[in-house]
């Protein structure tokens, strides 16, 4: 038995001027790509060890992951997809770690296209796909995958184990246990990512639902929040349920579907994220700090790389410290040409730089001049760390050359590429203990949650102008099909 398993995963924010050429995906090509994901706590990962249980040949022609950014290179998206394709051929099963949400200069529906490339390869071989849960499910997607499994979790910390539910179905079908069918319902609803988390709110019922319907017998119930800041026909909310291929099995299916999206649809308004002023989110910052003996965390969502953020954007920092604020932690800042200004200067030395603001946000017709700031040079690393957990756990990560760069009233990490605050190592690398400050100021929307949240007093959500914004008044929007809500009173 041939079972191909392979990982492609990407976020577009087609808004986002950060490029996504086939570098930025760090691809790991054949026996390459079967050791980058074997023992990793991810959906392919999850494939692999299935696999080999059953004894099976693996086809692994590649592993790729990109941050999110702007829409992928036509070229890139072709050469990743094609080595799919080319080895779906004489395979008994193909196994697929996706994002969902890929956007291509070259394809709107990144996965949906890839999908049908592999249909028209290998016709009737099983395809089983795990998908992130801000995937933006499409007709194709749905036409041509046998089972869809998605996260069930954000922040994600079920990667792998979405991996092994949609493993488990498929290999089942291989082995004559019955076959699957895909139903769906898609809203015209754009979800806020800041009520996309399963932690609480509608959200975390609308998956509640969907494991309730699942311990009643339907294989596989996936509530996908969508990702609205990719300009394509239908950025939005989905159920999907992948049931047993029998009248019976189809009908059950989509009534699960029909039931949980018009919960969702109720109660859409909660899926709407509004903003509070920053002047007025800093000061109550403050307020929070006061008597605190824990650091007050301040996430910078409109600026965050993990939904094709620039990272480099200063407005959050520069109200701070007009607000008075100070013994503030940042980071991490990506600036490559203070990073270089300051690897040359040498640490302790006295620095007077322009910082931040070097992206423009031509999308949004914003462009700043970067902040200019006099500081020390506290400690240069090369950024390297290993993530402890939960998510991406014992992955090695790096933020390219990394500087810590002191103004007295803050503490900034300046780095040469754009990362998530994954993991306290972010601060580690340069020296800082981020528990030891009286503000932290992430560049974050979620992912730093479970590793930050716990070390402090008090989160506080802090918008700015950004490509990654939960002010969909700054996008201008024209491939989304109107009207949806919350864009259109519906």
């Amino acid at each position: 038995m041939r079972i191909l398993i392979a990982r492609l995963n990407h976020e577009t924010n087609t808004f986002s001027p950060v490029p996504t050429p086939l570098a930025a995906f760090e691809p790991a090509w054949d026996e390459a790509a079967y050791r980058a994901q074997k023992g990793m706590r991810t959906a392919m990962s999850a494939f692999i060890e299935q696999a080999e249980r059953l004894g099976a040949t693996l086809v692994t022609p590649v592993s790729a992951a990109a941050n999110p950014s702007g829409p992928v290179q036509a070229q890139a998206y072709d050469a990743l997809c094609g080595r799919i394709v080319a080895a779906a051929p004489g395979c008994d099963a193909i196994l697929l770690d996706l994002h969902g949400a890929m956007v291509a200069e070259n394809s709107a529906d990144g996965e949906g296209e890839l999908l049908a490339r592999l249909r028209a390869a290998a016709p009737g071989v099983p395809i089983g796909v795990a998908l992130d849960l801000h995937a933006n499910l499409t007709p194709k997607i749905v036409e041509h995958a046998d089972v869809i499994v998605g996260f069930k979790t954000y922040p994600h910390v079920d990667m792998y184990e979405t991996g092994e539910h949609a493993g488990r179905l498929l290999l089942a079908m291989l082995q004559g246990q019955g076959g699957c069918t895909v139903r769906w319902r898609q809203l015209p609803l754009m979800s806020h990512t800041l009520r996309s988390t399963t932690l609480n709110g509608a959200m975390q019922r609308a998956v509640a639902a969907a494991r309730a319907a699942e311990r009643e017998g339907l294989a596989a119930v996936s509530v996908f929040a969508g990702f609205a800041l990719a300009d394509i026909a239908a950025p939005c909310v989905s159920v999907v349920v992948t049931g047993a291929a029998s009248p019976e099995g189809a009908r059950a299916a989509q009534a699960a579907a029909d039931r949980i999206a018009e919960q969702i649809w109720a109660s859409r308004g909660q899926f709407v994220y509004r903003s509070e002023p920053l002047h007025e989110s800093l000061a109550r910052a403050r307020q929070l700090a006061e008597g605190a003996e824990r650091p007050v965390l301040l996430l910078d969502h409109g600026d965050n790389c993990m939904s094709g953020g620039t990272c480099d954007t200063m407005d959050v920092l520069q109200a701070a410290l007009a607000q008075g604020l100070e013994d503030i932690a940042v980071g991490p800042l990506c600036d490559p040409q203070a990073v270089d200004e300051l690897v040359r200067a040498g640490q302790d030395a006295r620095v007077r730089i322009a910082l931040g603001n070097k992206v423009p946000l031509a999308s949004l017709g914003i462009a700043r001049q970067p902040v200019v700031l006099s500081g020390t040079v506290r400690a240069i690393s090369d950024g390297e760390y290993t993530v402890s957990g939960p998510t991406y756990t014992g992955q090695r990560c790096g933020m390219g050359r990394t500087v810590l760069f002191d103004t007295g009233k803050a503490q900034i990490v300046v780095t040469e590429r754009t990362h998530e605050p994954w993991d306290l190592g972010v601060f580690g690398c340069v020296g800082v203990d981020p528990r030891a400050h009286r503000f932290l100021l992430l560049k974050s929307r979620m992912y730093c949650r479970p590793v930050f949240e716990p070390l402090a007093a008090a989160l506080v959500e802090c918008d700015s102008p950004g490509v990654t914004s939960s002010d969909y008044a700054l996008f201008p929007f024209t491939a989304v099909r109107r009207p949806v809500y919350p864009l259109d009173a519906i």
